[in-house]
């Protein structure tokens, strides 16, 4: 077991606060490290050395920066396993998986090494006589990001790679439950040539992200997690005046046409409903089975989940790892309680499961059918391995189901009509949308959010979202007058 510090100021600093939490690796059950809980000092310290790089940072030219974001990204590239490996052993993740989510972290820090393009301006010449306008986007200072136990390395990325780029110095307030990533992900930046305070990392709960919240230094916040945490942070930070960037939790549906390739869909919804555990903001959580594909959807998804091979980290053949805490595991099977009591069909019981290779956070994959939209099951996000089917008359109803659910992150369609697929794309009331791709997470050079209670306020993460987020734009208009009189009259361009 070793202690984590935090990293401010380009070192790491044991911080002052009294309280510590456990760091478990959820396939042994073990705790493995202790992470400090930083207090109010803390914060203050590592937005004192964010506020003191700003201005040095803010008039460093967009190409210097963007070279130190080619460094980074080459070191990310170079230490993508060992990065992989922290993040496996502190969330559970598979390794192959882990090796995923960072490669999907490196492709926002590629889109912001363009940021001497994306930062250009618009030029409009002779807008009047003589008079020329412009216009230039400008970073906003101290600016800060809080992120999930599920992508400790690929969230992160969603945020502070464009922040930086656009000339805004970044603190970082991890999760506490896999906090290791975000300091190599430190070091690396400071190999890179990134300057001291530049990047900081805070680790922490509620008490740093409320002192982050409320410091008048700190222009901006983005937050990946809850919706009840995103939607609090989000009027909180309207209180004191802060751009809030925050993406909430999800109910992702996929619909099953009647024309849809069985073996594609089942395969597509084992990895999209069963990979990383469930444990993902995008996992497909709800089958909807339109007509009569509906018992030979659950017979073939039945026998799947049954199969699916549990392990850990590099296990061979393993296709899911075990789950973040045993508290979190916990509540998982308490929500496969609760949808039994409410009269849905358990097919498979993923608490039966038993690990053969000791104590872990396991838990096996859980299938429920003739699930009805007034169950919790259904309802509420419940972040693990359990796949609810639905079953609906026709594909009116099944858009008409996903459109009444407050969460709206992601969806999909499996089908080979292309009028379907453009109907669906159309009229469903989702943030983001597939067409016989199960997890359609956006690349990084466009934007990623939901709509309705999965996002609070316009902004998504990285692509322009990321830009327009991290800057904000000014406007000038200029003229270089031999002789100028007074106007008392609304200005016109004549």
């Amino acid at each position: 077991m070793h202690e984590l510090t935090h990293y401010i100021g380009g070192e790491c600093h044991a911080g002052n606060g009294a309280r510590w939490g456990d760091v478990y690796n959820p396939a042994t059950g073990a705790v493995i490290a202790r992470v400090p809980m930083a207090s109010d000092s803390d914060v203050e310290a590592a937005i004192a050395h964010a506020r003191r790089a700003f201005p040095a940072w803010a008039e460093t030219p967009p190409l210097q920066r963007a070279r130190m974001l080619f460094r980074f990204k080459a070191l990310l590239e170079q230490n993508h396993r060992t990065l992989a490996e922290l993040i496996s052993r502190e969330h559970g993740k598979l390794v192959p998986d882990a090796m995923g989510e960072v490669t999907r972290g490196i492709e926002v820090v590629e889109f912001a090494c363009g940021i001497p393009h994306l930062l250009k301006g618009e030029y409009s010449a002779q807008v009047g006589g003589g008079i020329d306008s412009f216009s230039l986007r400008q970073p906003l200072g101290v600016v800060a990001g809080v992120t999930p136990f599920n992508f400790p390395a690929m969230v992160p990325m969603w945020m502070f790679p464009i922040a930086i780029a656009c000339g805004n110095t970044f603190i970082l307030k991890p999760s506490e439950r896999a906090p290791s990533a975000a300091m190599l992900l430190a070091d690396l930046l400071s190999e890179a040539g990134v300057p001291p305070g530049v990047f900081s990392v805070v680790h922490g709960d509620k008490q740093a992200v409320d002192a982050l919240l409320a410091h008048p230094e700190v222009a901006a916040l983005s937050f990946v997690g809850s919706t009840s945490v995103a939607q609090s942070l989000y009027e909180t930070g309207a209180r004191f005046g802060k751009r809030i960037q925050a993406l909430g939790g999800a109910k992702n549906h996929l619909v099953v046409m009647p024309d849809a390739d069985l073996d594609q869909v089942v395969e597509a919804l084992v990895g999209a409903a069963y990979g990383s555990a469930g444990e993902r903001c995008m996992a497909i959580s709800v089958a909807v089975a339109v007509g009569d594909v509906a018992d030979r959807l659950v017979a073939r998804l039945a026998q799947r989940a049954r199969d699916l091979k549990i392990g850990a980290g590099n296990d061979a053949g393993a296709e899911m790892g075990p789950l973040v805490t045993a508290v979190h595991r916990e509540r998982v099977s308490h929500y496969i309680g609760g949808g039994v009591a409410a009269g849905a069909e358990l097919v498979v019981d993923g608490r039966e499961y038993r690990h053969d290779g000791g104590p872990g956070f396991y838990l096996g994959a859980s299938l429920f059918d003739h699930v009805t939209p007034d169950m919790a099951i259904y309802r509420e996000e419940i972040f693990g391995p359990v796949l609810s089917v639905v079953r609906v008359a026709d594909f009116e109803q099944a858009i008409e189901l996903i459109n009444r659910h407050p969460y709206a992150n992601g969806t999909s369609l499996f089908t080979r009509s292309g009028g379907a697929a453009r109907v669906f794309a159309q009229r469903i009331q989702v943030g983001m949308v597939g067409v016989n791709v199960p997890l359609p997470v956006p690349m990084a050079f466009h934007s990623f959010g939901g709509w309705k209670a999965s996002i609070f306020g316009e902004s998504g993460m990285h692509g322009m979202d990321g830009v327009r987020f991290y800057t904000r734009n000014k406007t000038v208009t200029s003229r270089w007058p031999d002789a100028l009189a007074a106007e008392f009259v609304m200005p016109t361009m004549q």
